[in-house]
């Protein structure tokens, strides 16, 4: 009967990692749908007006847009070496510290993505009556799009820094709820929120600009 706890109460631990696992997938999946509507939606107003989203594509900070992405990337590594460093591999203490440096990374983030809206604010390239494109055909669509497509994706990205930091704090406490598999689950989120900048850096940034 003794023998037997042990091996049933691995069998629980792992029954909860996958069920957490699966749990962040589904919502993931939908978020998947939400942004892929949205970016349906850009794909189809860019072929319509192609000469009017490359001018206002254009007009991005793209020296920022390169930055923040350096800063995605390299959060994803950090948080990664976190979830390899759980488990019974003696380099636990160094979680917290990763978890805490990639929501360090999110956070510069968006402290750049606020200035580049200051400054596009400053520039009259919100969308409105005081636009500054106004005369340029899909130009306003454009950055209707890239200001809804941003600031959702700014949104999720704080959500992900709150966890990295809850997670990170909860870690170093060696609090109950911060169970590996709930660093896993947050770290799956902050990586789903990573690809989806992937995915906006070379549309927002990138149109036209080879040319």
């Amino acid at each position: 009967m003794s023998a037997s706890l042990p091996l049933e109460r691995h069998r629980e631990a792992v029954a909860a990692a996958r069920t957490a696992s699966l749990g962040m997938w589904i919502f993931l999946g939908s978020e998947l749908l939400f942004f892929g509507g949205l970016l349906m939606a850009y794909l189809y107003a860019r072929t319509h007006w192609p000469q009017g989203f490359g001018q206002a594509s254009a007009r991005t900070h793209v020296v920022l847009g390169t930055l923040n992405t350096g800063l995605l990337l390299t959060s994803s590594a950090l948080v990664a070496l976190a979830v390899a460093c759980q488990g019974p591999t003696g380099r636990g203490r160094w979680v917290p510290w990763l978890l805490g440096a990639g929501a360090a990374l999110g956070t510069a983030f968006l402290a750049i993505k606020g200035w580049e809206y200051r400054s596009e604010w400053r520039e009259g390239l919100f969308p409105g009556p005081g636009f500054a494109l106004k005369a340029v055909a899909g130009a306003e669509l454009f950055f209707v799009l890239y200001f809804l497509l941003t600031g959702l994706h700014s949104v999720h990205l704080l959500v992900g820094v709150a966890l990295l930091v809850a997670f990170g704090r909860g870690t170093r406490k060696k609090r109950a709820w911060a169970a590996p598999r709930r660093v896993e689950a947050a770290a799956l989120y902050w990586h789903f929120v990573d690809v989806v900048w992937i995915f906006l850096y070379p549309l927002l940034y990138l149109v036209n600009r080879h040319g």
